[in-house]
């Protein structure tokens, strides 16, 4: 029997697609510099079965991953699903085999013992390889010219936690790079294993840690000194598990931290700092000047996802579950809980900020984020019915003056994740592009735009003649990084 989607899907978080193809030299509305040089890889999901229950979160849907390839100022595009064992699965069933989100106990008996991630939130470019991440298993390389799947990856047999982060962190001054599995020994355990990984891909040190209880620790930043990783209560248990749940549910009784690990500590160096219940699902850049810790990223007052469910049965809002830019500020050198917040953008929100990476652990200007604008022209029509709210403006922050330079990217999409590309490798800070995804939804197709990041002027659109699945997140590999094709 052939399986239908509902109606229900067709404005969900991600479009309907199940398409995976290629396009050599893409049409271009404008010109692309020629100076850039490399690809932009981007992940996200796309159902290739329909999930189910009409009530599963789009997190569940299964990995694609895309890439926008540039030279000479002509853009190849190419998509195609990770091919996880979830997936694989799935394919051979033709059909959904696997129940709601993160629960194990809800797929069908002969797959429970499957590795059952979906490979959809972050694309991963470290040591000479791409990886598909999501937090709850290991990466999955990908082939970073033909975008085939490799498969799981353990680090030449030295990574043993069972989950890896969507959010790693690469130091640009030695190519290490820092990571972390939460509930690294199986479902619903507090266990928090942090690795550090050469510039080669070796784990060189593995540091374990116990939370103060189970989180969705989404993202971390790194200083030159410290790892930091937000613990808010987006929270599970065994129980609520076995009831039949979603993995995840908020409970506003529990208190915020903020995991602080020194680079060169061991466990009993780490400090579980105590704060209010908000949820910085996103980092920017952190610093540590002597013992004043700066942590930038995007924060909500509760729980952030509407489709999580709150443990006192309150519905969502985006009042308070909308997140902004903040900056936290820590004083290491207190034995007191908690730290000071400042808000310097409350008027512009939005969840997926971006930094020239450039600059990750050293002091930086800009941050780059897409945004919904109310004041701008939006298309109610189309944005019914989405997970998310429309973003129809790219923002330029200025962090250290907190002024707002703005881009109207238009009011019939969505603008996706941006993501910075320097003009050369000796380029200062903010001089190079911003290249992302806007989905046109009134002419149901998918424009990748390239903006001057100096000026915030729209330089080019590479149109393609479908519409193409949201990313979640993407990462820029230059030319002189990726190796050569065999």
């Amino acid at each position: 029997m052939v399986q239908r989607f509902g109606d229900q899907f067709s404005t969900n978080f991600f479009p309907v697609l199940r398409f995976e193809g290629e396009i050599f030299d893409c049409e271009v509305k404008g010109e692309i510099p020629r100076d850039i040089r490399g690809t932009f890889y981007r992940l996200g999901g796309d159902w290739m079965y329909p999930p189910k229950s009409p009530r599963e979160v789009p997190f569940s849907a299964d990995g694609y991953i895309s890439m926008f390839r540039f030279s000479n100022g002509r853009v190849d595009y190419r998509g195609r699903f990770v091919r996880t064992p979830r997936y694989l699965a799935n394919r051979k069933a033709e059909r959904q085999l696997f129940g709601t989100y993160r629960n194990r106990s809800t797929d069908e008996p002969s797959v429970r013992a499957l590795n059952g991630t979906v490979a959809n939130t972050t694309p991963v470019y470290h040591a000479g390889r791409l990886f598909a991440t999501k937090e709850d298993a290991r990466p999955f390389e990908i082939d970073p010219h033909t975008l085939e799947t490799r498969g799981e990856w353990d680090f030449h047999g030295q990574y043993k936690s069972l989950t890896f982060t969507a959010h790693p962190k690469i130091d640009p001054a030695t190519g290490e790079m820092i990571c972390f599995g939460f509930e690294a020994t199986g479902e619903a355990s507090k266990d928090v294993f942090v690795y550090f990984i050469d510039k080669s891909g070796h784990v060189t040190r593995e540091v374990r840690l116990q939370a103060p209880y189970v989180s969705e620790m989404h993202d971390m930043a790194i200083t030159r000194t410290h790892v930091v990783i937000p613990v808010f209560p987006l929270t599970t248990d065994k129980e609520w598990l076995a009831a039949g749940n979603t993995h995840w549910y908020w409970d506003e009784r529990l208190p915020g931290y903020l995991c602080i690990l020194p680079r060169d500590g061991t466990a009993k160096d780490v400090r579980w700092i105590k704060g209010p219940p908000h949820a910085m699902g996103h980092t920017l850049n952190a610093t540590t000047e002597g013992n004043r810790l700066v942590l930038d990223g995007t924060v909500s007052d509760a729980n952030p996802y509407p489709f999580f469910p709150q443990r006192n049965g309150t519905p969502w809002t985006p009042q308070t579950g909308g997140s902004t830019i903040r900056r936290w500020i820590v004083d290491l050198g207190s034995k007191q809980d908690g730290w000071e917040e400042q808000r310097p953008f409350p008027m512009a929100p939005g969840g997926l900020p971006r930094i020239d990476d450039r600059f990750v652990t050293q002091p930086y200007r800009y941050g780059y984020m897409g945004y919904s604008d109310p004041t701008r022209p939006l298309d109610a029509r189309l944005a019914a019915g989405r997970a998310f709210p429309m973003t129809n403006c790219l923002g330029r922050y200025d962090m250290t003056s907190g002024k707002l330079d703005t881009l109207f990217v238009g009011g019939d999409g969505s603008l996706q994740e941006p993501c910075f590309v320097p003009k050369n490798s000796g380029a200062a800070e903010g001089e190079g592009y911003l290249v992302g995804v806007y989905s046109n939804l009134a002419e149901n197709r998918s424009e990748l735009i390239v903006v001057d990041a100096q000026r915030m002027q729209e330089l080019a659109r590479v149109v393609l003649p479908f519409r193409i699945a949201e990313q979640v997140h993407g990462v820029w590999a230059p030319y002189e990084d990726l190796p050569f094709e065999s």
